[in-house]
This record gives structure tokens, sequence and C-alpha cells, in this order.
């Protein structure tokens, strides 16, 4: 009795042994591109450490606090309800077996997070219907050199994480679509409830996985019926017990939110420029950003009709053309209706691999049809060559990034116009002038905390009429200003004294501080 495999038939008795020992070495090349991206962001956080943004510091508090009393307080004094609780956690768990705060580990983590995401990518596309070692090599190479990529991974973002759970829902779901066993649905759906409490927007992942179930042909209308009901209801829980704990503490279950100030067009624009980014184009293909945005998306939706109407649903690159596509289009709707940061790299960063293996896995299957050696060999040289120069020109971008934070670290709170600042060892110095029962505001209350370790509340947005009579009605507060920043959705400096009298009681180059006092 033989066992076939790739390379043809082997005998029964050792086929076992050959094969498993086939699929370590098949998968060899993907650990090679995981420890080359692993030394990637070696490179880019050596100088300065991990990237800090106000966000990362909201999980690093978050986390330091599940740590050492076993809930998620933030910076704010406030339990953690803007983000999903899962990433804090993750990181309080290191940093309650460790020692080590995710401030200092944060390097650390995402050079390993990073090198799991470039080899569950190369462990994905091994398995592809029309199998190509070289395209598998430069699809790997792209995702390793990605400066969208590249920036997630050098910050204490939850992306970093988020982005590994999408690949392995993608694993677990493949599996699912083999043999439709509630097992591998059920691992599935576990994974995918793990990732919206991560970022909410895994809810993305429901609807991916939603969707396949929907599209499946190999399975009747009733199981499509159950299996849909049982995806859903392990999928949604955790986010569910989520959203219910920061009802019942705050009120809120996703914390303040505005509605959008942006039209679907701008949206579908941005989503546009930041593709365009992705494929190293100059600022003028931005004008034709909407046209292609659109063209992409509805040309992965009609790939994904034109293999449904075909019958060859069940695979791994269909998986990842319904997540790219469900993705994309949740974002552009979501900020169609809310109100965050601009699209942006960042926020489509989970897109980034699924929406390049996406709008490439069809030249191995076209290739595959061409059966002139000529003809073949002469488009497989232009697919590579074009790919090449792309990747050369994102390594240019790459290396002037590197050039610049090797120079001035990453960019944020742990880059050197912060580390050599004058104001933030002053408060570390002075943070006993602060009273307990006095409360602080900031315009950065997030590096307040950093440098001193103490909970502070951000001034208010000028949107929330509410909260600004609020905070002009304390009748004692200490006010922190920086004077490098700027926001403007914030209340400034001049309205605050227009409405309260501040008395400066200390202060360096970068910023004062401030107590006012209602008489």
């Amino acid at each position: 009795m033989n066992v076939l495999c790739r390379d043809g038939f082997v005998p029964r008795h050792d086929g076992f042994i050959k094969m498993k020992l086939y699929r370590y070495l098949t998968n060899l090349d993907s650990f090679i591109f995981a420890c080359i991206g692993f030394y990637a962001i070696y490179l880019y956080t050596s100088y300065s450490g991990v990237g800090l943004s106000p966000d990362s510091l909201m999980y690093a508090s978050a986390a330091d606090h599940f740590a050492a009393h076993g809930n998620f307080i933030t910076f704010t004094g406030t339990p953690i309800t803007f983000f999903p609780v899962f990433y804090p956690f993750f990181l309080g768990v290191i940093d309650f077996f460790s020692r080590v705060n995710p401030i200092e580990a944060g390097a650390m983590v995402n050079r390993l997070l990073f090198a799991g995401a470039v080899f569950t990518s190369g462990w994905i596309m091994e398995r592809f219907v029309s199998h190509s070692r070289i395209y598998k090599w430069l699809i790997l190479i792209a995702i390793v050199i990605s400066p969208g990529l590249l920036e997630i991974y050098t910050f204490l973002w939850s992306e970093t994480l988020f982005i590994l759970e999408i690949l392995f829902f993608i694993l677990a779901y493949w599996k699912y679509m083999h043999d439709h066993s509630t097992k591998w649905l059920v691992i599935a759906a576990i994974i995918t409830a793990i990732s919206c409490i991560t970022r909410y927007a895994g809810v993305t992942i429901i609807g991916t996985g939603g969707l396949l179930i929907l599209l499946d042909d190999e399975l009747p209308f009733r199981k499509k019926i159950i299996h849909g009901l049982l995806f859903g209801a392990v999928s949604l829980s955790l986010l569910t017990a989520n959203l219910l704990y920061n009802s019942t503490v705050t009120g809120l279950s996703t914390g303040t939110r505005e509605p959008s100030i942006t039209p679907f067009s701008q949206n579908l624009f941005r989503v546009g420029t930041v593709i365009n980014d992705w494929g190293a184009l100059s600022n003028k293909a931005d004008a034709f950003a909407i046209p292609i945005a659109s063209i992409i998306l509805l040309s992965l939706i009609g790939v994904l009709a034109w293999k449904t109407f075909k019958k060859r649903i069940n695979s791994y690159e269909n998986i990842v053309i319904a997540f790219a596509v469900v993705y994309g289009l949740f974002m552009i709707i979501l900020a169609t209706f809310s109100r965050f940061e601009p699209i942006n790299s960042r926020l489509l960063s989970p897109m980034f691999i699924p929406l390049l293996i996406s709008c490439t896995s069809w030249v191995p299957d076209v290739l595959k049809d061409v059966h002139t050696k000529v003809w073949k060999h002469s488009l497989a040289g232009v697919a590579v060559i074009a790919m090449l120069i792309f990747e050369y020109s994102t390594v240019t971008i790459d290396y002037q990034r590197w050039d610049d934070e090797n120079d001035y670290g990453v960019p944020g709170y742990s880059d050197d116009s912060w580390n050599q600042s004058e104001i933030l060892p002053y408060l570390k110095k002075h943070k006993a002038m602060f009273k307990p029962d006095i409360p602080i505001y900031s315009d950065a209350n997030e590096a307040v905390w950093l440098c001193t370790g103490l909970n502070s509340q951000l001034v208010p947005h000028k949107f929330f009429q509410k909260d600004v009579d609020k905070f002009y009605q304390q009748k004692k507060f200490y006010l922190i200003w920086f004077d490098s920043l700027y926001n403007s959705e914030l209340v400034g400096i001049k309205e605050i004294m227009a409405h309260r009298q501040l008395k400066m009681i200390g202060g360096a180059k970068e910023g004062k501080v401030y107590l006012s006092e209602r008489k």
C-alpha cells in the first residue's frame, strides 16, 4: 500500500515519516523569511526600543494594572473601554510571568509576532491550489519589507497581534472547509472570538466566516443555518461579555464615540491613497485613488462570485480574498458613520497581507494554463521583474526610514524629541508637587503617566460641551500643558485661560504646570 505526497508515491511503512519530513522542509523557506522579519524589527527598534503612541500607553498602563491587580485600569484611572481587553491581557500575562513591563518587553514581543505572521503567511501560500515557490518567495519578501507592516510592528499596537490572529483564522477555517467538521468550525470561531476582543474590527472575521458559509456549495442549506448560527454564537461570545462589562463599569460599551464628518467618497479616497502608498506609487497616483480602490474591491468581489458560480470556493485563496473584501468595505462604511482618526495605513494594516495575496495569487493560476513554454517563461519573467521593481522601490523607502530612526528613534514617546526634552525629567523629579486630592488634566495625559506614573485626565474635546462645562466647573485642578503638542479637537490653552485663572507653579522648556483654583 502506498501513500501519495507531492513528489509521488512512497512505501506506506516509511511514508508517514517522509511526509512529516517533507512538510517541515517545505516550510524551511518560511522559517528563514520569518528570521529575516525578526531581524528587520530588531533593526528598527534597536536604537530607542518599541515605538510609543497615546494608544500604546493606554495598552501598557492597562497591562501593568492587570499584572499587578487583576483588572484593566488605564492611566486615566478608569477601566479601558475605547479598546477591547485582550491585547492588554496578552501584555499583562507576559508582564506577570517575565516581570518585564510591556514597554521594555514590547520590542521583543513585536519581533516574535512579526516572525510569526511571516511564517504563517508562508505556511498558507505553501498550500495554494497553484503552488509556485518563486511566487511564495516574492510575496514573503514583500511582506518582510512592507513599510506599512514595519511601522505597525515597531509600535506597541494591538494590530501586531490582530494580524497574526487573522492568519490563524485562515488556517483554521481552511481545515473546516476541508471536512466541514464541527471541531474545526468551533476552533475557527474561538480564534474569531479572541480577535474580536483584540480589536473591535474583529467583527470583520465574523463577517468573513459567515459569508464563506453562505457561499459554500458543499454545505446543504440546513447545515449552513446550523453552522452559521454556531459560528456566530461562539464568535460573538467574548465580545458580548466585553461590551457588557464595559457598560456595567462605565455606562459606555465602547467608550465615547462621535458621528462621522467624512462622507463615503472621502473614505474610499483614503483607502485608495493607502493602497497607492503600499504599492510604492508616487503622489500623482492619488488623483486616481477612488477608481483604484473601487476597481480592486469590485474585482475581488467579482472573483468570489465567479468562484462560487464555478463551485471552487473552498480554497485558501478564497478565504484570503473574502477577508480582504469584508475588511475593506467595513472600514469604509464604519468611517462613514463613526468618527475616528482618518483612514490610514495603520487602520488598514490587517488588510495588507490578504490584499497582497488577493491581487497576485491569480498569476500562478494563469501561468499554469499557458502550455507554450516560451510564452510561459516570458510571462513569468515579466511578472518577476515587475515584482522586483516594486520591491526595490519599497526597500528605498524602508532604508530612508531606518536611517532617520537610527538617528532619532521610532517616532512618538520613545524618540529623542521626548527622551532629551526637559519637561519629562522635570515632571518625574517634581511629581510630589501634585496633591492626591486634586485632579490632574493635560493635553497629553499619557505622557504624564509615562514620566510620573500619576493618573491624569485628558482636557475635554470641544465637541462634548457637557464635558467642557464640567471641566470649567471643577473647584481645583492641575493643568500640565505640553507646548510642543497641538490637537485642534481639544480645548486649547487660550480658551482655558479665558474661562479660568491659571497660576503657573512649575515647568521647563517644553511645558508648564498650572494650578487653577476657584475662589
